[in-house]
């Protein structure tokens, strides 16, 4: 399995708005693509400009399906502005 997980560092003005949008976009991302197999929206409870995302694809040509799908392309497009900061750290899941 592909795993990809993603620290969020956003706006405070933003924070409310960038979490619904990323909740959607994850929840599309589970619904319509069959490669996407989990998809966590995490919040640091006493800093909402904290989110973490774990998502779990069946292969690295999965997770590039969702990169290019309408819903992503959308969701990064309205929230580039909102973020302050991003890390993203691609690893395999060990069985």
């Amino acid at each position: 399995m592909f795993v990809v997980t993603v620290d969020f560092s956003v706006h405070a003005a933003d924070a409310a708005a960038f979490l619904e949008e990323m909740t959607r976009n994850a929840r599309t991302s589970v619904a319509t693509e069959p490669g996407c197999r989990r998809f966590d929206v995490c919040m640091e409870p006493e800093n909402p400009t904290q989110i973490f995302l774990y998502e779990v694809y069946d292969d690295r040509p999965a997770f590039d399906t969702h990169l290019a799908s309408t819903h992503f392309q959308e969701f990064d497009s309205k929230t580039a502005a909102w973020i302050a900061a991003k890390s993203v750290r691609i690893l395999s899941l060990v069985p």
